[in-house]
């Protein structure tokens, strides 16, 4: 479809041989597929993710849209053990009793 695909970056028509289309309505001029928020290429070598229509590398895309610690705001790395609450997430260290601040065990 090279030709009457519009850019989702750049808003041009893509006239290039390649485009990237990145979900089934979102393409791409192959050099405007990059970060909304820090401008890092999303190429082949680098998992792009979409959020209202936007592009973001994982590293932002997690700070700015990923479950956060209850307690310090700090987000989540896959290696984290947490504890849940109702509704909230904490990292271990930081689960601890409002009243006296000691640490709450599983």
């Amino acid at each position: 479809r090279p030709g009457l695909a519009l850019c989702a970056g750049c808003g041009g028509r893509i006239q290039d041989p390649f485009l990237l289309r990145v979900s089934p309505d979102l393409e791409w001029h192959v050099a405007c597929l990059k970060c909304a928020e820090c401008g890092q290429p999303l190429d082949e070598t680098c998992t792009c993710f979409l959020r209202d229509g936007k592009a973001y590398c994982k590293r932002d895309y997690s700070r700015l849209f990923g479950v956060k610690c209850a307690q310090c705001r700090a987000a989540f790395s896959s290696s984290d053990l947490v504890m849940r609450a109702r509704d909230h997430v904490y990292h271990l260290e930081c689960f601890r009793c409002a009243a006296c601040g000691r640490q709450l065990l599983p």
